[in-house]
């Protein structure tokens, strides 16, 4: 890649303006390689820089491709209207590179959820006809019986759907049972299971595609990168 000055570099990573990124520096605040670097004419290979920003590590990111383990009263918005976004979850320099989530989670939905400044990974994992299987677990008000999971299995119909929506599903516990989808229609899980009789009161997504939140280790609230080898088993 081509040499940039530091000030390119932390505008790039979300740190601000140009103008008070060269402050940032100016003020040394900016350390590459264990020394501060206080030279705005500086120019480094930003290819997987690592540097410290007022003491915190970094490291340089052409874009960011992200997992959450989002909790209960979020909005995945970045405009909410009446709980806390997703966003404030997150560094600042997140939201002032534009990430944004891939997909939506209701406000009342848990679980793992993708985001990214990457408009053309965000489409691709968004668009319908891609498929990708999304794994939930739902607790219900009423036991799961044997006749619910084959029901879902088999499909049930939805009001505004022109045929039944299937899933692969299975009892987990008295009171839980695990369904993966593969289209992602509004609400289609607790609609699914409202449509089989049975009312959802809590719903977690545990996995996109092979990417689990078992094998991320995030607890709620907690975020963390993804590598090449885990964005591949999206």
């Amino acid at each position: 890649m081509k040499k940039l000055t530091l000030e390119k570099i932390l505008q790039s990573q979300g740190f601000g303006t140009k103008k008070s990124c060269r402050y940032m520096v100016l003020d040394g605040l900016v350390e590459v390689a264990g020394a501060v670097v206080d030279d705005v004419k500086a120019e480094f290979d930003p290819a997987g820089l690592n540097f410290k920003v007022d003491g915190e590590p970094w490291q340089y990111r052409e874009h960011v491709y992200l997992a959450l383990n989002k909790p209960t009263g979020v909005e995945c918005s970045r405009r909410p209207a009446v709980h806390r976004g997703v966003l404030s979850l997150l560094p600042d320099q997140f939201t002032a590179r534009d990430v944004q989530p891939v997909g939506r989670l209701d406000h009342d939905t848990t679980g793992l959820l993708l985001l990214s400044d990457d408009g053309n990974f965000i489409h691709t994992q968004s668009h319908p006809k891609r498929h990708v299987p999304k794994t939930y677990v739902a607790t219900t008000q009423d036991p799961v019986t044997p006749e619910l999971v084959a029901q879902l299995s088999s499909g049930v119909q939805l009001n505004d759907e022109p045929a039944p929506l299937a899933a692969q599903a299975r009892q987990l516990e008295s009171h839980q049972v695990e369904i993966t989808i593969d289209m992602g229609k509004y609400h289609q899980v607790k609609r699914m299971l409202a449509a089989a009789g049975h009312h959802c009161v809590a719903l977690r997504r545990t996995a996109i595609g092979g990417l689990t939140l078992e094998a991320l280790e995030l607890a709620e609230g907690d975020w963390c990168y993804l590598d090449a080898e885990q964005l591949a088993k999206l």
